[in-house]
């Protein structure tokens, strides 16, 4: 492989990138595959003793997140380059770096999460694997063979998420058509008799709000995306309905197929329920389906966080190691940061001395992506002037207050903390920049010939 010259200039403004690996179906697979992890499938067990409340939670987020998505679109549709070139258009370079920053520790600590989900589903599936070295190394083994996949180019990585999301679609639609199937009213298990509260809901709300993110990763390629202007919005808003509708309609069935006893005391909520319906060879299809959600969101998250640093090393604001690609454009420096990153936290929560750690990080990941959604409501309102897409974008701002309210007050502090080391990196990254270019050494290397290496 040959390496790119390092740059520290913005991709380039072109329409159509015809010659991008990622087409529509590829991104609104890196969409729903990214949205669909391990976790949907765990959701049950708490939102069972809410009866009801449950299901409205989950109207109520699917309405919030669509809504954010749709603001995301509507920036998708001014231009390309990546989540960091939307954001900055609007409100400048510091801006979009701060939010590109926050999506980036975001994203590397759901990394994280997803390989330890991937090898708890294989561990349900083979309880000898236990929760020893084996299930440390099938985590960390997960991350670093996707790390191998995406560093191969985008189009490999985006084929293996088509295949993943296929497969991972299959124990939602299964839970939905056996409650459809189900014989008579006798069959159906009632919900948990709780009376329908603001309380209630909102636990619901805050339970299930975190199921539907990750579209946002629709908008960290960098000049991957065949006709960017019209293949992201539709990835993002469309993606993120049928996710939406999909895991409601899903609790729906496996809320009305298990009783509330049983769903508590289950390690796969959707493997019994299909179980119930059609034995256990189905059960263990599903919970295979459930492994595949995992590993498909985490190389979703790989590709995504690998663009991320790249986006910034792109601006100066990370080394220009990062900036450097490889065949098909491949930013494979930026990509094993991230995941150097996930598998050193896997490893932190190997050691029962920092568990409380891994926890942390993961709870303020969750909070600083808030601060994206909520820098792209920002911008949509400020591109957007007509009266509908202000109203729907109105609704996303309202959400986003709702959802930090939720996140808790510590988190969003140290949301905040996060931005400001961020800041303060990037205060960093052009001192050093400044130093380097006003030296001879710097001035020499400036002006090797392209193609040269560093």
């Amino acid at each position: 492989m040959t390496a790119t010259p390092s740059t520290t200039m913005i991709a380039p403004d072109r329409d159509d990138f015809a010659d991008a690996p990622m087409g529509l179906w590829m991104t609104l697979a890196l969409v729903i595959g990214t949205m669909i992890g391990a976790g949907v499938f765990l959701l049950p067990k708490s939102l069972a003793p809410l009866g009801v409340n449950g299901l409205i939670g989950w109207l109520v987020s699917g309405f919030g997140a669509t809504s954010i998505a749709f603001s995301l679109a509507l920036v998708t549709q001014q231009g390309q380059g990546g989540i960091q070139a939307y954001i900055e258009r609007s409100f400048g370079p510091t801006i979009g770096y701060l939010v590109t920053w926050a999506l980036w520790c975001s994203n590397w600590a759901a990394s994280a999460t997803l390989g330890i989900a991937t090898a708890s589903a294989l561990a349900w599936l083979w309880p000898a694997i236990g929760d020893g070295p084996l299930f440390i190394g099938l985590a960390v083994g997960s991350v670093v063979l996707l790390q191998l996949v995406n560093a191969l180019g985008a189009r490999t990585s985006g084929e293996l998420q088509v295949l993943t999301t296929l497969i991972k679609l299959l124990p939602l639609a299964a839970a939905i058509i056996a409650v459809v199937m189900a014989n008579g009213e006798h069959q159906l298990q009632p919900l948990a008799a709780v009376p329908i509260s603001v309380g209630n809901v909102g636990t619901a709300v805050a339970l299930t709000l975190f199921a539907l993110t990750g579209f946002e990763n629709a908008t960290a390629p960098v000049d991957k995306i065949r006709n960017p202007r019209r293949t992201v919005p539709l990835a993002i808003f469309g993606g993120t309905s049928l996710v939406a509708l999909l895991y409601l309609v899903g609790s729906y069935a496996v809320l009305h197929l298990l009783t509330v006893d049983q769903i508590a005391s289950s390690a796969a909520p959707f493997a019994d329920a299909i179980a119930g319906s059609w034995g256990s060879v189905a059960a263990t299809a599903t919970a295979i389906g459930i492994a595949v959600a995992a590993f498909g969101a985490l190389n979703g998250m790989v590709l995504g966080t690998g663009e991320l640093a790249y986006s910034m090393a792109l601006r100066g604001d990370f080394p220009n190691l990062f900036a450097r690609t490889y065949r098909q454009h491949t930013p494979v420096a930026a990509q094993v940061l991230g995941s150097a990153i996930a598998i050193a936290l896997i490893l932190a929560n190997a050691s029962k001395a920092t568990v409380s750690l891994f926890n942390f990080v993961l709870l303020l990941s969750t909070a600083s992506v808030l601060f994206l959604y909520l820098a792209g409501a920002l911008a949509a309102w400020k591109e957007n002037v007509g009266i509908g897409p202000r109203a729907v974008v109105v609704v996303a701002i309202g959400f986003i207050t709702f959802a930090f309210w939720g996140a808790g007050f510590e988190a969003d502090a140290w949301g905040v903390v996060l931005l400001v080391v961020g800041y303060a990196l990037r205060l960093i990254m052009q001192r050093v920049g400044s130093r380097g270019r006003s030296t001879p050494a710097a001035e020499a290397s400036s002006a090797a010939p392209p193609g040269s290496s560093a």
